[in-house]
């Protein structure tokens, strides 16, 4: 049985206050990004996980090694501590909102090429009809 688990980390990025969500299903990642703005409460933090986790758009899975073992709660305490001390984010999330961000890209260059290509049509159209009204009378 494959072990599921979450993680968010709440991190300030250049002008905006970002959270990372990182999902990890046995051995494959994915990645959500999500930009607060202002810097996020506790409870905003909690209700947006709440209300939004479901909509959230993870990044496409990438491979990653999970290491399974028991840890003592002091420890666990102590590597929270040493998280949040510890800025940016794992490569691995990296890769998987960098491979998030170029399938967008593609999916608006397709959409922006279709439109572009519909416009085009239209504008022969409307050229045709004109030449067409132009030599009626003739």
């Amino acid at each position: 049985m494959d072990k599921m688990t979450c993680q968010m980390t709440v991190l300030f990025e250049g002008a905006f206050w970002v959270g990372i969500f990182e999902k990890t299903e046995g051995n494959r990642l994915s990645v959500a990004k999500v930009t607060f703005g202002a810097e996020p409460k506790d409870l905003e933090v909690r209700d947006f996980i709440l209300k939004h986790f479901y909509e959230l758009k993870f990044s496409p899975e990438v491979k990653t090694q999970v290491k399974e073992r028991k840890q003592n709660p002091k420890r666990a305490q102590r590597e929270v501590k040493k998280q949040l001390q510890r800025a940016g984010i794992g490569t691995k999330s990296q890769q998987a909102l960098s491979l998030q961000h170029e399938e967008n890209k593609q999916k608006r260059k397709e959409k922006n090429r279709e439109q572009k290509r519909i416009e085009e049509e239209r504008q022969f159209m409307l050229k045709q009809a004109k030449k067409k009204e132009k030599h009626r009378g003739r």
